[in-house]
């Protein structure tokens, strides 16, 4: 066979192939768009991307507080236990209500007569009734008239979920309390960074200006090499400070349940405001008023209450009715609806379990009044310290702020006499170490006044809603 007809041969079988494949590329392409994209990525790293996209916006405390009530782990976990306790309630309640239930039944039976007390003298009777079958259809019902243990116990549950819903609203609280603290660490961390980056470009410009005057004849090469360790020396705190920031950065983001290492920027600056402080008598007084976690504490005891008067109640009478109705009959063609409806009367005779339930709600709510006296002593305590601290800080604002300007000062005129060749550069040195500690400390100042503020908002209660009151911003 030659090689023209062995191509010719290869050529008929492949033109069929050649026409399959082109017919279904046609087919391929003629589907949908939405048929030929990728699927689509796992819901978890779609929120991941959702969270990055958030995280590169500036970043405000107030957005920053909604976030973390938004996705903070607490407040979800306590938001669960609130559903926990309707629940419980719901079931109490049912304790209370009608019971409907329904039965079908289809019985064949064969009876012994004899067993059950059929038997006559003289008379004879068969042994069995012989087999026979039976159609019931009843509806039950159950209602409890009186019943005092299951209303104590369902008031109990009542109060349980005020409870729950009180703790509820004080993690919320807290979670404001704790995100204003993670941003505020930010902020101070940023203004540390700050305030290098300017000590930086200062001893950059001072390293300079004692080559020149160096170069003129008027300072020494130790003047050079002091600035030269000024300046690594302001590096140095320069990377500590900006790694304090991303470090700060990190636990706001994981606190505010965004994704790590996302870009993020603060939208404010550690500023001062200054707020009007209550009377703190008056104010201890609304705070026992507002605060969730003291008010949950009431409604646990009150909870424990309800549940010794459904223990003492466990000995009461007890009046129920019942009832049933429903077609009952031999065959389908003949069943007359037939029924029965009664009252009763349940006395609990004896029950030793009773004493031992007594026992430990009475252990139970001596624990929660000693925590409640505690706390009482704790909110004061709260209250009366954010108050020192609120005013000691805006004391120190205002001394470290003066300190700050005058070492300024102190630095601006070490500069000139370096400048004029009337001294050496060890003075500048030290005035750069002054201001360093001025700054330091006037950030520190800037940082505990702020704490406090959100610390009073705390500690008066109903933080969530007061919050914005003690920004100091608008």
């Amino acid at each position: 066979m030659t090689s023209s007809h062995i191509r010719s041969v290869v050529m008929a079988f492949a033109r069929p192939c050649l026409l399959q494949a082109l017919v279904a590329l046609l087919c391929a392409s003629a589907r949908p768009l939405s048929a030929q994209q990728p699927p689509l990525a796992p819901a978890s790293i779609q929120l991941s991307r959702a969270a990055a996209q958030d995280a590169s916006k500036k970043l405000s405390l107030r957005a920053a507080i909604a976030l973390a009530l938004k996705n903070n782990l607490s407040v979800r976990v306590a938001g669960t236990q609130v559903d926990e306790a309707a629940g419980t309630q719901i079931r109490r309640k049912s304790g209370l209500e009608p019971l409907i239930t329904s039965d079908a039944v289809a019985k064949v039976q064969d009876t012994n007569l004899r067993a059950i007390g059929f038997s006559f003298p003289g008379i004879q009777i068969p042994l069995t009734t012989g087999g026979f079958g039976t159609y019931d259809f009843r509806v039950f019902a159950q209602q409890p008239v009186v019943d005092r243990q299951a209303f104590h116990s369902y008031q109990s549950s009542k109060r349980q979920l005020d409870a729950a819903r009180l703790t509820y609203q004080d993690m919320r609280d807290l979670v404001v309390r704790q995100a204003a603290g993670y941003y505020l660490d930010a902020q101070a961390a940023a203004a540390e960074v700050e305030a290098a980056e300017a000590r930086l470009v200062t001893s950059r410009a001072l390293e300079k200006l004692a080559q020149d005057q160096h170069s003129a004849g008027l300072a020494t090469g130790v003047d050079v090499l002091r600035a030269q360790v000024q300046v690594q020396r302001d590096q140095q705190t320069q990377l500590v400070d900006r790694d304090s920031y991303q470090t700060a950065i990190l636990v706001l983001q994981r606190f505010l349940g965004l994704q790590p290492g996302a870009p993020l920027e603060l939208a404010e600056r550690l500023e001062f405001h200054s707020i009007p402080p209550p009377e703190a008598e008056s104010a201890l007084q609304a705070a026992l008023g507002a605060r969730a976690d003291y008010r949950s504490l009431r409604a646990q005891r009150q909870a424990l209450v309800e549940q010794q008067k459904a223990i003492r109640a466990r000995y009461l009478p007890k009046l129920s009715i019942n009832g049933d109705y429903g077609p009952f009959g031999r065959n389908f063609g003949q069943m007359p609806a037939v029924g029965e409806i009664q009252g009763t009367v349940s006395f609990t005779v004896f029950d030793r379990d009773r004493d031992g339930e007594q026992r430990e709600i009475s252990s139970q709510l001596q624990r929660v009044d000693a925590q409640i006296a505690d706390l009482e002593r704790g909110i004061e305590q709260e209250l009366r310290k954010a108050l020192l601290d609120l005013d000691s800080a805006a004391q120190q604002v205002s001394v470290t702020q003066a300190g700050v300007d005058l070492a300024a000062s102190e630095l601006e005129l070490s500069e000139d006499r370096f400048r004029s060749g009337v001294t050496d550069n060890i003075e500048v040195i030290t005035a750069q170490s002054s201001l360093q500690n001025a700054q330091d400390d006037h950030i520190s100042a800037l940082a505990r006044h702020a704490d406090a503020r959100m610390a009073l908002a705390r500690a008066l209660g109903a933080t969530e809603q007061i919050y914005e009151n003690y920004l100091g911003s608008k």
